[in-house]
């Protein structure tokens, strides 16, 4: 393939508009908390039992993450996204078959096992296709599409349900989003191994794969050896904990601060901040670093946990809520394109898939720290202070981490090659 019909082919476009798509047919967990609120009422379960197919499904999607993405490395994207569609149909067609807990856990837990192969394709696959100056940018856009997802598709699940109840709802949610996936997978694929992305910081003259940078071949065993993913996984967590309680407990914080019942107003105003934020931080990152990007967030976010407990009214709440979205959603551009920075794109699936352990972790734990306060005292302050302290952490974490500049290499090794030639 030449350079010019590099240029001007529409294919990296195409790739990277399906990636987004099947990150937003991913949006399935955000309509749990519907799903869940009408099997209690409708079903009479338990909170408990209500809330634990949505806690495996977390898990599962953790650990298919790491499955999924050795398995685009070896096979390819389309038959990932493939398979993680079939799964997907799969555990959540089984779930209108099923008014039991346990079984529902069980079926469940198989549509997570899907989402997370899936999940582990589209960054790797996309970020092939795009030189190093725009990877960024891309990572930003294809991620953005989970963060849209909770506008509408939760919309479309209480819909469901209020017109044709939770069995319906799960076998229309199956059909739907597995469809999406297959048509989607058609246009997923990597490009040939000679493809140079047309850059426009240098002239390229050899494809980009011979001048990455010499950790592109490092794999999750090599890589869980070094202090940074360490380093990495903690920031992650502490990040993801506060996000994760926030969100999960916005309409009780609403009323609990504000005396104020619509609540589900401050779920959105959280989802499209979070959009925002994730495309926001992709496009900046490639011009400023992803690690300084990162110690701005954690900062602005242990400031804004400080004064969370003085929202004491829907204005300043929303104020809050929509630094807390746009700063969580951040996170989902910043991390993989760091780990692609530091141990290189090839194993980037599986290796995102090990530090993304550190998000399943927190879905336990920052939810859990706001219930436990809020029970305790009647009030979520406890939560906000141990959550902002943890960010505090995150951000003397990132100050003992070295900016890793890839893009630095590559056009000084290009630049090189240019000049011997």
């Amino acid at each position: 393939m030449s350079k010019n019909n590099n240029r001007s082919s529409l294919r990296p476009w195409i790739v990277l508009a399906a990636a987004t798509g099947v990150n937003v047919s991913m949006g399935l967990n955000y309509s749990w908390s519907i799903i869940q609120k009408s099997l209690i009422t409708d079903w009479k379960w338990t909170n408990l039992e209500a809330a634990l197919p949505y806690t495996v499904y977390a898990v599962m999607i953790t650990l298919a993450m790491i499955i999924g993405g050795r398995l685009q490395a070896k096979a390819g994207p389309r038959l990932s996204i493939n398979l993680g569609a079939i799964l997907m149909g799969t555990g959540l067609i089984s779930c209108s078959f099923s008014h039991n807990p346990l079984l529902t856990v069980l079926a469940y837990s198989i549509a997570g096992i899907g989402a997370g192969i899936c999940y582990a394709t589209t960054m790797p696959t996309i970020i092939k296709w795009f030189p190093p100056e725009k990877k960024g940018l891309v990572t930003g856009i294809v991620v953005s599409g989970s963060g849209l997802a909770p506008i509408f598709v939760s919309l479309i699940a209480n819909w469901l349900l209020g017109h044709y109840g939770i069995s319906n709802t799960f076998l229309a949610l199956g059909i739907g989003i597995s469809s999406s996936l297959l048509i989607m997978s058609l246009f997923m694929k990597n490009p040939p191994a000679d493809y140079i992305p047309p850059s426009t910081i240098c002239n390229v003259s050899q494809p980009i794969h011979t001048a990455r940078l010499s950790s592109e071949d490092i794999y999750w065993r090599e890589m869980i050896k070094t202090p940074t993913f360490y380093k990495l996984w903690l920031m992650y967590f502490f990040v993801s904990s506060a996000g994760l309680m926030i969100i999960g407990h916005i309409t009780s914080i609403a009323k609990n601060q504000a005396n104020w019942e619509n609540g589900f107003y401050l779920v959105v105003l959280v989802a499209f901040f979070n959009t925002i934020g994730r495309m926001v931080a992709g496009f900046c990152s490639d011009k400023y670093g992803r690690i300084t990007i990162m110690k701005s967030v954690f900062l602005i976010l242990t400031i804004n946990l400080i004064l969370f407990s003085n929202y004491t009214n829907p204005a300043l709440l929303a104020f809050g809520t929509a630094i807390i979205g746009f700063c969580y959603g951040t996170c989902p551009a910043l991390f993989p394109l760091t780990i692609a920075d530091f141990y290189g794109t090839k194993n980037l699936g599986s290796n995102y898939g090990m530090l993304f352990t550190a998000w399943g972790s927190a879905a336990l734990l920052g939810p859990v720290i706001a219930g436990l306060a809020v029970d305790m005292t009647g009030t979520y302050s406890i939560a906000y202070t141990i959550s902002a302290a943890l960010l505090f952490g995150a951000f003397l974490l990132s100050m003992s981490i070295k900016e890793q500049r890839e893009q630095e290499v590559i056009i000084g090794e290009i630049t090189l090659d240019n000049t011997q030639s």
